[in-house]
């Protein structure tokens, strides 16, 4: 039922359920959590090549040259549609590291209270707020990678919209001088998918090493 639907909300409901079932045998947060940040890398990682297949077929749109300007436009049609679902796909998957941080934080230091060994909750509630620290520096860097794809995504799209009604020799030479500046943004683009990937590799890490 949940594969079926395509719908935003529909897909959180059900997402939200995969991890209460989870749960229900026996797998802890935290795993779950380590999972989910390794999803997001994988679909950030997807992302930057899709971002780049879009660029490139960009660059083949504005250097056609004859009668093939129809089928570049297909290829550049079809690039942004795939780089536009990776992104979605990148939002959601950040919601639901999101969603299982503030769950995992939430229980663990209600937690803090049941220790009766005074210095194994002082150890305990170290650990949270180092996890805290270092999660808090993943967070930060998926909210900017996941915010870096949406200016991105406008400046494609409008491309897309602006070629499908003006498919014609003057209209991509009113593109040519606009690759540059494309390329600069997809490049600041994949710096920050990046940079959100180190730190997930980083999260990682810590989570199996403490």
């Amino acid at each position: 039922m949940c594969a079926a639907m395509l719908v935003p909300a529909t897909v959180t409901g059900c997402a939200t359920a995969a991890y209460t079932i989870q749960e229900q045998f026996g797998i802890e947060k935290r795993d779950i959590l380590v999972d989910r940040v390794g999803d997001v890398a994988k679909s950030q990682d997807e992302a930057k090549e899709e971002f780049e297949d879009a660029l490139s077929a960009f660059r083949a749109v504005v250097a056609v040259d004859g009668g093939e300007l129809e089928d570049r436009y297909d290829d550049l049609s079809r690039a942004y549609d795939r780089a536009d679902a990776q992104a979605s796909e990148v939002r959601n998957r950040v919601e639901s590291v999101k969603r299982v941080s503030r769950d995992l934080f939430r229980e663990w230091e209600a937690e803090l209270d049941d220790y009766s060994d005074a210095g194994l909750r002082r150890s305990s509630e170290r650990q949270l707020r180092q996890t805290r620290q270092t999660y808090d520096v993943l967070a930060d860097k998926m909210d900017r990678a996941t915010e870096s794809m949406n200016p991105v995504l406008s400046v494609f799209r409008d491309r897309v919209l602006f070629l499908k009604h003006n498919l014609n020799a003057r209209s991509i030479a009113s593109l040519e001088g606009e690759q540059a500046d494309l390329e600069d943004d997809v490049a600041r683009l994949i710096a920050e998918m990046e940079q959100s990937i180190s730190a997930a590799d980083d999260f990682i890490q810590s989570m199996r090493g403490s």
